[in-house]
């Protein structure tokens, strides 16, 4: 580490994280998250909104699984989306995939074999959104879409358009869930549930928490008094008690489990903040702004603040972490994220009982999801941690 006389605070601080491999690689590991997160869509093999795309028929398959489909257009309007929009709410399924094994042509349908079960489907209905109202006539096949357009195909043109758009092969790489879901894909959705809810309840508790910590440090008396009785009343409620307490008051909707969660990890960071205030309102520079006269907000905001930066961000980190594990546990035990929305919780909740029943994967990789991003929290704030300490070698 290159250290000389000239080497400012901040570069100091950097240099002792890098220095850091385990913060490092849990740097590395929340960039990836982050990147998933906001191309979830554009990764998953199931671009369905919430990854929900259902077939019951392939349920609890193993990982690596691969099957071929048959993808019958749906009769109803798509609505039309734009890529931004796509990208990160996904896209209205336009298929209904129906699996098979082998199939063959009769006429003008096609008939489906899979797992010795047959289905009968008529090609026209493979190929357009038809309205059940239409008529086929003679010569031709004219056919009456949902949109009223009313179109004539031939039968080897439908053919055409059966064998060359309306064909997949799909391999399911960790395997389908009992919905006949794609694990990964809801896996890869799942990591925005994780990173929102740990940045808004890091946003709400830094808020509240910095707000009750300055004002009780910097003033003292009576109004530390009065903070500190509510941070001991907060502090002595069992957390998961508290989240269930305002979840049941205002409902189960997402937002309000992210702010449930924000709650109930300010305390933690107005102690923190108190301590901090109390220690830097007797230093010279701030003895010196307050007889110049300066308004009180201001000390706070331009002297105070900047420099408790440090233990502040440290705390964040591990708020987050800690907002993760929080939100996953809510969703596992049914007061979390509700389904189709895809949380790891969620995903843990609906597929736990597989872990010992012969199919371990569609349960353990939310849970090894959830440690390793908790984890990788955990050793950035540590590295935070060494790396402000000012008698860190």
């Amino acid at each position: 580490m290159n250290i000389s006389e000239n080497t400012t605070p901040n570069r100091l601080i950097y240099l002792r994280f890098i220095k850091n491999k385990g913060a490092v690689i849990g740097m590395f590991v929340i960039i990836a998250a982050i990147f998933v997160a906001l191309l979830a869509y554009l990764l998953a093999s199931d671009a369905s909104p919430n990854a929900n795309n259902q077939i019951t028929e392939i349920q609890l398959k193993e990982p690596g699984y691969k099957q071929n489909f048959i993808l019958q257009r749906k009769n109803t309007e798509v609505e039309k989306s734009s890529f931004l929009k796509r990208a990160w709410l996904g896209k209205p399924n336009e298929y209904k995939w129906h699996p098979y094994d082998t199939f063959e042509g009769n006429g003008d349908s096609i008939v489906i074999v899979f797992e010795n079960s047959k289905q009968t489907l008529k090609l026209a209905d493979i190929v357009h959104p038809l309205d059940y109202n239409q008529e086929n006539l003679a010569g031709p096949l004219q056919l009456r879409l949902i949109s009223g357009e009313i179109v004539q195909r031939s039968n080897p043109e439908l053919i055409s358009d059966f064998r060359t758009k309306h064909l997949e092969t799909k391999t399911y790489w960790l395997g389908t869930d009992k919905y006949g879901r794609d694990v990964l894909s809801r896996l890869l959705i799942g990591v925005r549930i994780s990173l929102l809810v740990g940045l808004i309840a890091v946003i709400i508790s830094l808020v509240i928490g910095t707000f009750l910590g300055s004002i009780a440090g910097y003033f003292g008396g009576r109004v530390d008094d009065v903070v500190m009785f509510l941070v001991n009343t907060v502090w002595s409620i069992p957390t998961l008690l508290l989240v269930f307490a305002i979840v049941l008051a205002f409902g189960k909707n997402i937002f309000n489990i992210f702010l449930a969660v924000g709650l109930t990890m300010w305390v933690d960071v107005a102690r923190i903040v108190r301590g901090q205030v109390m220690t830097l309102s007797k230093v010279e520079f701030i003895e010196a702004a307050k007889i110049s006269g300066i308004p009180t907000f201001q000390i706070v905001q331009k002297h105070l603040l900047p420099n408790i930066l440090g233990p502040l961000t440290v705390v964040a980190a591990a708020n987050f972490a800690t907002a993760i594990l929080l939100e996953a546990g809510l969703s596992y035990l049914g007061f979390g994220i509700q389904p189709p929305i895809p949380s790891w919780g969620t995903m843990l909740n609906e597929n736990y009982g597989f872990a010992i029943s012969g199919r371990p994967v569609i349960a353990l990789v939310p849970a090894l999801a959830i440690l390793l991003l908790v984890l990788a929290f955990n050793l950035v704030g540590n590295g935070l941690r060494d790396a402000i300490d000012v008698k860190s070698k």
